[in-house]
């Protein structure tokens, strides 16, 4: 009986240190259930743009919950990481920065679709550059001819925050 007792032992001591047991960790259901709905970063997938009759619009389409999102006027655009001036034509620029969030998945691959760098011929909007997704922020930069005059908003259903552009006075689309 003792030898019995003794064999038990060892073998659940070997499966321990194995790391093999029938114990399930704590949050794993949780944690199925979060990847089939809503990534725990959110992901920046895409920027789209389009005219209309007094104002230009982009957008940034976001998987997951959406983030804060700043806009900063700056003199000029940056790549995160090397530091290197985008090269967009325009005398003005504005920065926006989605924090905290991803363009890239979990394995490391893009999942963003939407432009990284690209000249656009809209009254307002003259470019869009994706210049970072570097620890835990994703920005975006724009170019314009004239200073923008510009309102920020967000819409759901799909998640997306969305610039809108004033077109100079007198300018017609």
């Amino acid at each position: 009986m003792l030898h019995r007792q003794s064999l038990a032992a060892v073998a659940a001591g070997i499966l321990l240190a194995a790391g093999i047991g029938a114990t399930i960790p704590a949050g794993a259901s949780t944690e199925q259930s979060r990847a089939t709905t809503q990534p725990s970063t959110a992901l920046v997938v895409n920027a789209r743009w389009g005219g209309h009759a007094s104002f230009d619009r982009l957008v940034i389409d976001v998987r997951g919950t959406m983030p804060p999102v700043t806009v900063t006027p700056v003199s000029a655009l940056y790549y995160d990481g090397s530091g290197e001036r985008v090269p967009l034509a325009g005398k003005y620029f504005l920065e926006i920065r989605l924090s905290p969030a991803a363009a890239h998945n979990e394995s490391g691959q893009s999942v963003y679709q939407g432009p990284r760098l690209l000249k656009i011929y809209l009254p307002t909007l003259k470019g869009v550059a994706l210049t970072g997704d570097f620890e835990g922020v994703v920005s975006i930069g724009a170019a314009f001819d004239t200073k923008p005059s510009y309102k920020t908003f967000t819409l759901h259903s799909p998640e997306r925050f969305v610039l809108d552009i004033n077109h100079p006075v007198g300018c017609r689309a």
